[in-house]
């Protein structure tokens, strides 16, 4: 059986962002998101947390970069 959200979580894999970290920027706690990951989520909070993960990895790569 495949897992929900997988494109969440291949995005989460692929620019090593942390559960945590995405929880932090959605201001849930990280047993909320994990939870939140079992099932397939609408559209729209998919596209949500697609953002976070790409501010969270340009923020990071702006603080590698300076």
């Amino acid at each position: 059986m495949a897992k929900a959200n997988t494109i969440i979580r291949d995005e989460l894999k692929a620019r090593g962002v942390r559960h945590w970290e995405l929880a932090h920027a959605l201001n849930v706690s990280e047993q909320t998101l994990v939870r939140w990951l079992r099932f397939e989520l609408n559209e729209d909070k998919q596209l949500d947390m697609l953002e976070k993960i790409e501010e969270i990895a340009k923020r990071r790569e702006t603080i590698i970069d300076d």
